[in-house]
Order: structure tokens, then sequence, then C-alpha cells
């Protein structure tokens, strides 16, 4: 008798990576989660950490149903690096922090649904921005992680990301809470390299200035000693001695 070996389930189970469902509701929608996205990755780019956006995230293993596109979720402790999709059993590794871009539309799905199951998942912080302020008060809000229930966070701090969160017109300005400094977003890094290499630019056409300026003084230094030197070499001529002459 041949024995045969099992054949697993799972290998036959596809988990898609797109849908036909469009990336967001509106360009503000869209401006803010791509925004987000990439100033966050930005700042962990030297972590053992990743950034995704809009892709699906697995939640039950063999049930490829199951599953959410949160705009953009962080995850500590994973190989950093893009993903088709993130499978949680694989990873080993929850989202520790996921940013929704909400609207009127999207609400009861954004507030209700999501926020159980995050909380359910073991998601320390759920973030919900409303570019349009259509629905959420001062556009901001976010639920931090109390054992295993959301609690409203109300000190505009995202404790795993260690950033504070400022509404800033239809984005999220992130600032560091160790040097207070602001990470800048794609137009703003595009800024401030601009006026770096234009502060670089003035700085060289300075440096030139003066290093023609003091050529200029060395050089008339010179002349004028060379005079001094040609008129006493006169007045030797003359029988008479320069040093005599105050």
């Amino acid at each position: 008798m041949t024995a045969t070996l099992p054949v697993s389930v799972e290998s036959d189970i596809f988990y898609p990576s797109a849908d036909s469902q469009p990336v967001a509701e509106t360009y503000d929608h869209l401006y803010a989660l791509l925004t987000t996205l990439e100033v966050l990755k930005q700042y962990l780019a030297n972590r053992q950490a990743t950034v995704l956006g809009n892709q699906f995230l697995y939640y039950a293993q063999g049930f490829p149903k199951l599953r959410v596109a949160p705009d953009v979720m962080v995850i500590f402790d994973v190989a950093p690096g893009g993903r088709d999709n993130y499978k949680i059993w694989e990873e080993g590794q929850v989202p520790i922090v996921i940013f929704e871009m909400t609207s009127f539309s999207t609400k009861g799905q954004d507030e209700i649904f999501k926020k159980t199951l995050y909380e359910q998942l073991g998601v320390k912080e759920y973030w919900l921005f409303d570019p349009k302020g259509e629905w959420v008060e001062q556009q901001l809000r976010g639920y931090r992680l109390r054992g295993e229930i959301y609690e409203s966070i109300q000190d505009g701090r995202s404790e795993p990301l260690q950033l504070r969160l400022v509404v800033e017109e239809r984005l999220i300005g992130f600032y560091r809470e160790d040097t207070e400094e602001k990470l800048l977003i794609p137009d703003e890094l595009v800024e401030a390299l601009r006026q770096e290499i234009l502060a670089r630019q003035q700085a060289e056409e300075l440096a030139e200035q003066e290093r023609q300026r003091a050529e200029q003084e060395r050089q008339r230094a010179e002349q004028a000693e060379l005079q001094i030197e040609q008129l006493k070499a006169r007045l030797r001529s003359l029988n008479v001695d320069p040093d005599t002459i105050e």
C-alpha cells in the first residue's frame, strides 16, 4: 500500500491583494492617506517596522473573506518594506496603530465595525481623521487600548509612535515628542531641500566673494610694498638713507 501525504487545505486558499473598490473617496481623502503613509514611512525608516496603505489585512486564517483594508497601518517588529497584503498569522504581529480617513458615508463602518474589530484584534491605537470635517468633531479622533477596551485619546498623542498629532487644514501634522520637530510632508521636504540648496549656494557665493576680497587686499598690499621698496631705492640712488626719513 502506497502512503500519500495530506494536502494542506491552506495552500488552496486564495487571499486577494486587490478588489474593484477605489483607493479613496475624494482627492482630500487620498491626499491625506498618501501623505500620512509617506510621513510615517520616513519616520520609521530605520526601525524594524513597516507602514502599509489601503492593503488587505487578513485576520482569520483560512477565511479570506474576513479582511479589512485600513487606510494606513503601522506594524512593529516585522521586516521593513511593502507587502501585497498582510496576514496576521504569517507575520506574527498585529498592527500597532491604524488610521482611517473617514467621511460621513463611511461613519458607521469606521466608528462601529472597524473600531470593534481593531479593539478585538488588539490594535493599540485607532485614529479617525475627517479631512472634510463632515462628522468628526475637530476632524481628528483617537482611541487607545486600555486593557481590552478602547478609551478616547484626550492628549493628542500617539504613545506607540511617540508623536503628537495636530490637525493642519486637511492633513494630520506629526510632531516628535522628544524634539518637537515636525515630520515634513513630501511638499515640505522638497521646499526644505530647495532652501538648503539655495542656502548652500549663497554660502559658496559669499565665500567666493570673501576669497576675492582677500586676494584683492593681498595684491594691494604687495603693490604698496613694491612702491615703498621702489621709493627707498630711489632715495638711496640720491645718497639719502631712507631709514632717516620719518
